[in-house]
């Protein structure tokens, strides 16, 4: 089984660090750790019980309802700006959220990621928002186009972690993408909110070819390649700090196979058979420990692979609530493996740990999804810690059946989330962020 084989590779790995730390006379806490924690795996036979269902499809977004925050700007991934312990941040009576963006004029919806910058927008009440400036100098980011991520605000500084996505000295665009961070001061008056960059851009984490695929090993092959969406999380049972993001199960594409913990219990197995290419889809949610500062961290195995499930499990974050820990992801139709019928949308799963075992909500996993007469609607909810759930006004139906793209923030949902299960339990007519 490659989960089983993986995992007995990685104790070997430990195991030989743990006889070289123990010659020297202690054990680390890096090493204990890889001794106790296991990664969590998302199976076709949890993936095959995916269905809508009124308590997980979200309504039908009209266009009264589409306010364009930015009409010069396709507005897509967007994030609050949150203290250390995860709560959303005010400043001075404001709210900030930052957003790729991309210049509409002359630039299609499918073009604009290849030109995306980060901007911010500031609210009072968390409904109307103004646009603000771009969150740092693009001369100095790191990466030809900046890609999602989170924001932290600590003693009056911001800290922006995002993807830098190729390198502004290829002639091509290339897919490499590596984990990166700036700071900034954040000022306020009557009139709004400004930030100025004011610290160096730094890479912070890179695929390493162990735990996580590097884009060499991708070979090109599979539906899309990711290491990116550096999400800043502080446990509250440890007050220890990681960053959360999305990746590829280490592996070189060509040597991959489905095992039986992909598929799930024996008697599944016994009765269905992955297609060939299933072997490609190996998306994973990464984790990486905050050493002395934040400009220092340590990748750890994946918390959650979907090997043979899905390929892209994009802007992985949590919600704690009691003694649970939530994990939720985002993904589309088109990045689940080809034997898997899903649609787009938000999923979610749940452990007692931070590193546990986790199981999907609702059984499969699915928390919301798309109406079917309009599956492409919205995408990349993000769950705040109070349940909302806000995300962006992606390609949408109009009342005359036409298929636009909306590049603004959708309307926000209410999730309620009790034990295992989940269930839209209201819809905001504007994009809230409480």
């Amino acid at each position: 089984m490659k989960n089983f084989l993986s995992i007995l590779k990685r104790k070997a790995v430990v195991t030989t660090a743990l006889a070289t730390t123990l010659v020297a006379g202690s054990l680390s806490t890096q090493v204990q750790a890889e001794v106790d924690e296991d990664t969590s795996v998302w199976s076709w036979e949890q993936a095959d019980k995916i269905e809508r269902t009124d308590e997980n499809t979200a309504p039908q977004i009209s266009e009264e309802e589409i306010k364009d925050i930015a009409p010069d700007l396709h507005v897509w991934d967007t994030w609050p700006l949150r203290n250390r312990d995860g709560s959303v941040a005010r400043v001075n009576g404001y709210k900030v959220i930052f957003s790729l963006t991309a210049k509409k004029e002359g630039v299609t919806p499918s073009e604009r990621h290849g030109i995306a910058k980060i901007r911010y927008f500031y609210s009072k009440d968390g409904k109307n928002w103004e646009m603000g400036g771009l969150a740092y100098d693009p001369e100095q980011a790191l990466g030809s186009r900046q890609w999602a991520g989170s924001a932290m605000i600590d003693d009056g500084k911001v800290n922006l972690f995002y993807t830098a996505t190729g390198r502004k000295s290829n002639e091509t665009k290339t897919y490499e993408q590596r984990l990166a961070k700036v700071s900034a001061d954040i000022e306020t008056n009557k009139d709004g909110v400004e930030l100025t960059s004011n610290g160096d851009h730094e890479i912070l984490l890179e695929a390493d070819g162990e735990h996580y695929q590097t884009l060499e090993q991708s070979e090109g092959k599979g539906v899309i390649y990711s290491f990116r969406d550096p999400w800043f999380f502080q446990d509250p049972k440890s007050g220890e700090e990681y960053l959360v993001f999305e990746g590829n199960s280490a592996g070189t594409a060509s040597e991959q196979t489905c095992q039986p913990a992909n598929y799930g219990s024996e008697s599944f197995q016994q009765t269905h058979d992955a297609p060939e290419d299933a072997k490609l889809y190996n998306g994973a949610v990464g984790i990486a420990k905050k050493g002395e500062d934040l400009s220092d961290w340590n990748l750890q195995k994946p918390i959650l692979e979907a090997d043979c499930v899905n390929q892209q499990l994009e802007r992985p974050h949590f919600m704690v609530k009691g003694n649970q820990y939530y994990l939720f992801t985002i993904t589309h139709k088109f990045t689940f493996a080809p034997q898997i019928t899903a649609p787009d949308g938000l999923y979610g799963f749940t452990s007692d740990s931070l590193h546990g075992d986790y199981k999907p909500l609702n059984d499969s996993g699915l928390v919301i999804a798309n109406p079917e007469n309009d599956p492409l609607q919205a995408y990349s909810w993000v769950v705040l810690p109070h349940g909302e759930v806000s995300s962006f006004v992606n390609k949408y139906k109009t009342e005359d059946g036409e298929q636009k793209f909306g590049g603004t923030l959708a309307p926000t949902l209410k999730l309620s989330v009790h034990k295992d299960e989940t269930k839209i339990v209201k819809e905001s007519k504007f994009p809230k962020i409480k």
